[in-house]
């Protein structure tokens, strides 16, 4: 049906107007964003057409839409370039709204506060992203910067990347982070071996390693915690 045909009170731009964004539907939320439908289907309809792509994934969570391209989109008969890159936009606002913002100074104590300040952010990522964080000498951050983006379950990192900022910033500190998209945050055996590796190197530059925290949906681990209990440390 096309949109204008619709009683006032299911069109998605009146719905929202009345009762709030909050009371949407997600098709009726992607329709605003597509805004126009096509002489065969409504924006209504694209929208639902989009989230039907969901069964690629094996997922009825709206977190996939970050991880269509342009291309899959523009398959969907109706849904164009400009269309497409409007879906693609929004995603990304959705997920810079819910990053941490570093306005503040943030104090690290312990992996705890990692998870904490991360968790949100990096929970429903479907592919690792591995982060630094540079802290000063009383564990006050001073940058955080992506240092990796791996598959469904590797990341790449190579120690000199991770010590290039800090060491231009004279940084006294650093911690290691990265996600496992599979919701286990337990260390593999190359987390355990790739954070030898880094706190080797860390001890010849003179740069504290203070820890590598894994996040898996809503829990943590620690690899230094599991590396000490294993006498590694």
């Amino acid at each position: 049906m096309i949109m204008k045909k619709l009683p006032n009170y299911e069109r998605p731009y009146e719905k929202l107007e009345v009762y709030g964004e909050e009371n949407l539907s997600n098709s009726e939320l992607l329709a605003i964003i597509i805004k126009t439908g096509t002489k065969e289907d409504s924006a209504l309809n694209l929208a639902q057409k989009v989230l039907d792509l969901g069964n690629r994934y094996n997922t009825k969570d709206i977190t996939f839409l970050n991880d269509l391209t342009i291309q899959e989109l523009t398959e969907i008969k109706g849904i164009g370039r400009v269309k497409a890159i409007q879906i693609k936009a929004a995603c990304e606002l959705a997920k810079r709204i819910g990053k941490p913002i570093y306005s503040e100074k943030i104090v690290i104590k312990g992996s705890e506060d990692v998870a904490e300040i991360f968790k949100k952010e990096l929970k429903d990522a479907k592919r690792e992203i591995a982060k630094l964080i540079i802290l000063n000498n009383k564990n006050v951050v001073i940058k955080i910067k992506d240092i990796s983006f791996g598959g469904q379950n590797f990341v790449m990192i190579e120690p000199k990347e991770i010590f290039i900022d800090a060491i231009k910033m004279k940084a006294q500190r650093i911690i290691l982070l990265h996600n496992h998209p599979s919701g286990d945050p337990t260390p593999s055996k190359e987390d355990i071996i790739l954070t030898a590796r880094i706190k080797e190197a860390s001890m010849l530059l003179g740069i504290d390693f203070i820890d590598h925290v894994i996040i898996g949906n809503d829990n943590y681990e620690s690899v230094f915690a599991i590396m000490k209990k294993k006498g590694l440390f």
